[in-house]
């Protein structure tokens, strides 16, 4: 069950139910008695990634079930999503010692099927009263997400828990059934602006040499060193022939002095040291990339730093002429400072 962004928290009384939007893998976990499969949100499993979780789903869950949820990763009163992706390894004995040392937990939010009784067809309202039910005694590192009809409860969520890692809020129909791969439920989520520099960019899949796939982002650091925070895309067909002409004086001696020259050799492309380069989720796609001299500002909006990266894609919003590449550093952005992340489990409305 999949949903749709909004821009605000709707106002409608008694038409809603508002959960916190966790920021983990979402899955969902079918048991048989000893049987356990945890699958991703497209089908794969799990399972061999999160050895620690088992012993608690086992113990916890109803002998017969079927849950949906999100898998997170806290520590120091946040979300750590780079620890969760790290968790992705075809190395059993590297899974296994990082499992040891951050320990992942698991967020239940819908109940699917109770023994012999599917409840996809049966209102939110039924579901979330049965999975409080199933789920009245558990504990870590198995949680029951809050959840409420006061719109003003779930606005403090959205702003005050935001520092913990928190995505935003899911509103969900309080009479809607459970509808896969629909987008029935609504998610508000935080955005906000940032002028980039543009240092590279990357060819679209379908358009090498003719049409622009994304722009390479950077940010000054304290030491003033620009650091790779992410990339820019989804543009229009028209827009990204439109970019390859806008680029190209661009390009002219771009690598001289150029901050990330050292990452166009052919060592640090395949050792992945490059802007964006090689990871357990690219699965081998082409990531070359085009320097561009240091001149180009951009502002665009993201949703989420994590760390030192926007945690998803940024979105153009406009060409910044008026600004200096050396004025985009990481002190422009928000800071919002941490919420403990356990206090939100306490305030089950």
């Amino acid at each position: 069950m999949l949903a749709k962004r909004v821009d605000e928290i709707p106002s409608n009384p008694g038409t809603w139910v508002f959960e916190p939007k966790w920021d983990g893998f979402r899955t969902v976990i079918f048991r048989s008695h000893e049987e356990l499969l945890i699958q991703s949100r497209d089908g794969k499993p799990l399972d061999r990634y999160f050895p620690e979780l088992r012993e608690a789903l086992l113990h916890q869950l109803p002998q017969r079930c079927v849950v949906d949820g999100e898998i997170v990763i806290a520590r120091d009163g946040g979300l750590d999503f780079e620890a969760l992706t790290l968790r992705i390894h075809p190395a059993a004995s590297r899974v296994k010692t990082l499992a040891a040392q951050l320990p992942a937990s698991v967020v239940f939010f819908d109940l699917l099927q109770l023994g012999d009784r599917d409840l996809r067809d049966e209102p939110f309202t039924v579901r979330r009263a049965e999975l409080e039910r199933v789920l009245a005694k558990v504990h870590p590192p198995l949680h029951l997400t809050p959840a409420t009809r006061d719109r003003a409860v779930a606005q403090d969520w959205f702003t005050r828990f935001e520092g913990a890692g928190l995505d935003g809020v899911i509103a969900k129909a309080v009479e809607g059934p459970y509808t896969p791969d629909k987008r029935t439920m609504l998610k508000i989520k935080h955005e906000r602006d940032c002028d980039c520099v543009v240092a590279g960019f990357r060819w679209h899949k379908d358009g090498q040499g003719t049409a622009v796939g994304s722009l390479l982002l950077g940010l000054y650091d304290a030491a003033a060193r620009l650091q790779h925070v992410g990339v820019c895309a989804s543009f229009s067909a028209a827009k990204r022939k439109e970019l390859v002409e806008f680029l190209g004086p661009y390009r002219k001696d771009a690598l001289r002095n150029h901050p990330w020259a050292a990452w166009q050799s052919e060592d640090a492309q395949a050792s992945g040291r490059m802007p964006g380069g090689q990871s357990r989720w690219s699965e081998g796609k082409d990531l070359s990339w085009e320097p561009l001299r240091i001149e180009l500002v951009v502002e665009v909006a993201y949703e989420h730093m994590q760390g030192t990266r926007f945690r998803h894609l940024a979105h153009f919003r406009r060409w910044r002429s008026d600004k200096a590449p050396k004025d985009c550093t990481y002190e422009q952005l928000e800071v919002v400072p941490p919420q403990e992340l356990m206090r939100i489990f306490s305030e089950r409305t």
